[in-house]
């Protein structure tokens, strides 16, 4: 089969799905991915085949991580709802929609959809993977006859929340997601339908106790660590002589600054592990400011494990039964962080108390509760129990057949 995999240029989301790609490629399956010409590098790198389309350009400002996030709190609208259910109205949901297409998904998709159709329906692919917003890979497979299939990280807001929707709407003719992507569907021969905005089935790389899903079909796999080309350092060989503590420093920050976390988890008697690229000049004797250790091979050595509760800590944390301290704030992250305590695995610091002796703390207690590195076990027990990227082929070579349409484009 041939199979074309699309995602923005998002390096940490792409690196999600690497070990997919190379189980299809491996399995004998042709496998390209699609995204913008100047993220080809990055996709080559991993060892799989960059197809160009589109233009450059990138509508989202970086923040600096090394100031404590603001004006960043948790789900825009739409998406909010994922989060709180009962918090869900029309004008909200409605408004919340056009609101995300016009400054959001809109600014990563139109330039991309004209190259992938194009490209979809010369090279006649037998399924397109797209990534959750990247609604071109959606586009391009019901122009050319694919099957499709969303990979989404983690929580599944987007198919949440157009549940939601779907359930709320009614008759209401108004559904601003529905008519972007009709338009897009009419230019080229064909008929808004639903699969346009969830797929026909979704990748769901989450244990059922972490997962939020809507009433679609799912295809667990299991999360396999990638990071790109790694390096691992010889102080990472063996044991650590006392306890080690990871703290991950995420792109979007902290509500508190890195360093004053790190001066207060140096109070501990641990080896505190700072990953960041930033220069931090001096520090305690038993802080260590790295940018270049893995966080596969870092995490498995640690006692604990801090982090901002996105999905890639989260589930490599979990995948190596780390108890995990979280300090949510940007975007999905405070639902993670929810589930993520509710079933004993970690601990979870609200932005309004996390200031840092509040933090070092809560990783006293990661280092000596017992019971949660009972529930850190049992989670990663629940993760090894999902098939891996090869074990899945199978079902999405049976996916593929059951949904494409050869005879369109």
């Amino acid at each position: 089969m041939r199979i074309l995999f699309t995602i923005h240029p998002n390096k940490t989301l792409f690196e999600y799905l690497v070990p997919l790609a190379w189980a299809l490629r491996t399995a004998g399956h042709e496998v390209r991915v699609a995204s913008q010409p100047a993220f080809a590098d990055v996709i080559t790198q991993a060892g799989l085949t960059a197809q160009p389309i589109g233009k450059d350009h990138d509508p989202w400002d970086v923040p600096d991580p090394d100031q404590p996030s603001a004006g960043r709190a948790g789900l825009p609208r739409p998406y909010d709802v994922a989060a709180d259910p009962g918090a869900a109205d029309w004008e909200h949901l409605r408004d919340g929609y056009a609101d995300a297409i016009d400054t959001w998904h809109k600014l990563e998709t139109f330039s991309s959809v004209p190259d992938l159709v194009t490209f979809a329906r010369f090279w006649r692919p037998d399924l397109i993977v797209w990534e959750a917003t990247t609604y071109a890979g959606a586009i391009a497979a019901k122009a050319c006859g694919a099957a499709h299939a969303r990979f989404i990280f983690g929580l599944d807001l987007f198919g949440v929340t157009r549940e939601h929707f779907l359930r709320l709407k009614g008759d209401r003719p108004e559904d601003p997601l529905a008519e972007w992507l009709g338009k897009y569907a009419t230019k080229y021969g064909l008929k808004y339908s639903e699969d346009l905005a969830t797929g026909q089935f979704t990748i769901d790389q989450f244990p059922a106790s972490l997962r939020l899903s809507a009433d679609l079909q799912y295809v667990p796999a299991r999360f396999t660590p990638y990071e790109g080309p790694a390096l691992v350092a010889k102080w990472l060989w063996g044991s650590p002589e006392r306890a080690r503590v990871a703290l991950v420093r995420p792109i979007e920050g902290y509500p508190v600054a890195p360093r004053e976390l790190a001066e207060s988890l140096a109070e501990l008697d641990a080896e505190i592990v700072v990953s960041t690229a930033q220069e931090w000049g001096p520090v305690p004797d038993n802080v260590r400011v790295v940018a270049d250790a893995p966080l596969h091979a870092l995490i498995p050595t640690c006692s604990a494990v801090v982090h901002h509760a996105d999905f890639g800590s989260t589930a490599l944390a979990a995948a190596y039964g780390v108890p995990q301290v979280t300090l949510p704030w940007h975007f999905d992250q405070p639902i993670y962080a929810g589930r993520l305590a509710a079933q004993g695995a970690g601990l979870s610091i609200a932005p309004e108390d996390a200031g840092a002796a509040a933090v070092a703390g809560a990783v006293r207690r990661a280092l000596t509760d017992p019971s949660l590195r009972d529930g850190a076990a049992r989670l990663r027990a629940e993760m090894q129990a999902l098939p891996t990227a090869n074990q899945v082929v199978g079902r999405l070579e049976e996916l593929t057949v059951k949904h494409r349409v050869p005879s369109v484009g």
